[in-house]
């Protein structure tokens, strides 16, 4: 996978320049600079902020498929989730189950 081309098209598809996702990742402008001017490929930490200003994960950032975009409610959902017991992931299952029978 060609990393820098990905990260060209995610910021693309969003009509953003480089200035707005060195903002929007709290980045300096010469780290992205470098991405794209030097073609430095960045590491993996960096990948993940950038990643996170996107609003991707790095799992997304890297699927060749298709891929779920994690909206705002889904993270909320998937947060809440990932605090609950298995108990109350049955009973949430079943709720949603009943939801979606209306």
């Amino acid at each position: 996978m060609d990393v820098i081309n990905k990260l060209q098209q995610l910021i693309d598809e969003r009509g953003w320049s480089t200035y707005r996702l060195s903002k929007e990742c709290h980045l300096p402008e010469a780290t992205i600079g470098n991405i794209f001017r030097r073609g430095t490929v960045p590491t993996i930490g960096t990948l993940e902020i950038i990643c996170r200003g996107l609003g991707v994960t790095l799992s997304e950032f890297f699927s060749e498929g298709d891929s779920i975009e994690v909206t705002p409610e889904l993270r909320e959902i998937t947060d809440l989730w990932m605090s609950m017991t298995p108990k109350q992931h049955e009973v949430a299952k079943e709720i949603l189950k009943s939801v979606k029978k209306l």
